[in-house]
C-alpha cells in the first residue's frame, strides 16, 4: 500500500481501493498502479473473505488519469520493458480479476478514470462526475480494451464521439448511455457503492463469479484488445510528433 493509494477492507467482505492524491486530482503514478494491482490480485486469492472491490477517489475527484510527468520521468521505456509498465500491469489485472468490481465516480474521471469503469460490474456516479478519454488528442490510442468494449456497450456512433473526438460527458449522460447504474448526490455516492458491493459480497461467491464470467463472455477478445492497444500506444509514444505534443502538454503550452 502507498500513501496515495489507500487499501481498506471494510464491513461486509468489501475491499475499498481509494485513489488519495487530492493535490493532483488523484492522477495515478506507477506506485499507485502497483498498489492497486496487488490489491486486486490479493482479492482474488482471498475470495473467501473478499467478495467485492470498490474503486473511489479522494473527495472531489475520481482520478485525473495517468500522471504523465511520472510516466515520462525516466524517459520512454525500452521496447522490451514497455509491456511491464505499472499502468499496463494494472490494466491486465483489471480485466482478469474474478472478484466483482464497483466504482464510485465523483468529479474528474479522465483517461483510465473512464476506461477502468468499463471493467466494473456496477458504476455509480454523482452529477459532478466528468468523464473524458483524450487519448487521440495526445497522439496515442485508448487503453484498457476501451476500443473493443465501448462500441459494443453504446454503439459505434456514440463510441466514435467519445474516443475519436474525445468528447466529455457527465454523470447523467453516463447513466443515459448505459455506462453507469445510478446517479447519486456526492455525499451519498460512496456509501451507496459500498452498500451495493456488500450486497454482491453477501451472495454465493462461486455463483456470482460464474455469472459475471458468463455475462462478459469474451475474455480472450478483451485481453487481445488490451495487447493490440498497448502496441499501438507504444508506437504513438515513439512518434516524434506525439513526443512534441506531449512535451507541450507537460509544459502547459498545449
Amino acid at each position: 500500500m502507498t500513501e496515495a493509494t489507500i487499501i481498506e477492507d471494510v464491513a461486509g467482505g468489501v475491499r475499498l481501493i481509494r485513489w488519495n492524491r487530492p493535490a493532483k486530482k488523484n492522477a495515478l503514478t506507477g506506485a499507485m498502479y502497483d498498489a492497486a494491482t496487488a490489491a486486486l490480485e490479493d482479492a482474488d486469492a482471498n475470495s473467501e473473505t473478499i467478495g467485492a472491490v470498490v474503486f473511489a477517489g479522494a473527495p472531489g475527484a475520481f482520478t485525473a488519469g495517468n500522471d504523465l510527468g511520472d510516466f515520462f520521468a525516466a524517459g520512454t521505456a525500452p521496447r522490451e520493458s514497455f509491456s511491464e509498465m505499472p499502468a499496463l500491469r494494472f490494466i491486465r489485472q483489471l480485466a482478469r480479476t474474478r472478484t466483482p468490481l464497483v466504482a464510485a465516480v465523483d468529479g474528474l474521471a479522465i483517461g483510465v478514470g473512464t476506461t477502468l469503469t468499463l471493467h466494473c460490474d456496477l458504476v455509480y456516479v454523482s452529477p459532478q462526475a466528468r468523464f473524458r478519454m483524450p487519448f487521440v488528442e495526445l497522439g496515442v490510442v485508448p487503453e484498457a480494451a476501451a476500443s473493443h468494449l465501448l462500441p459494443r456497450r453504446i454503439g459505434f456512433a456514440r463510441a466514435a464521439s467519445l474516443l475519436l473526438l474525445c468528447e466529455p460527458f457527465d454523470g447523467a449522460a453516463a447513466v443515459s448511455m448505459g455506462l453507469a447504474n445510478g446517479l447519486l448526490p456526492s455525499e451519498e455516492l460512496e456509501a451507496h457503492a459500498l452498500a451495493q458491493a456488500a450486497r454482491l459480497a453477501a451472495l454465493p461467491r462461486r455463483a456470482v463469479q460464474a455469472t459475471r464470467a458468463l455475462m462478459r463472455g469474451e475474455q480472450d477478445a478483451v485481453e487481445a484488445a488490451i495487447e493490440a492497444e498497448a502496441q499501438a500506444f507504444e508506437a504513438g509514444l515513439r512518434d516524434p510528433e506525439t513526443q512534441a505534443r506531449l512535451a507541450r502538454f507537460l509544459s502547459g503550452k498545449a
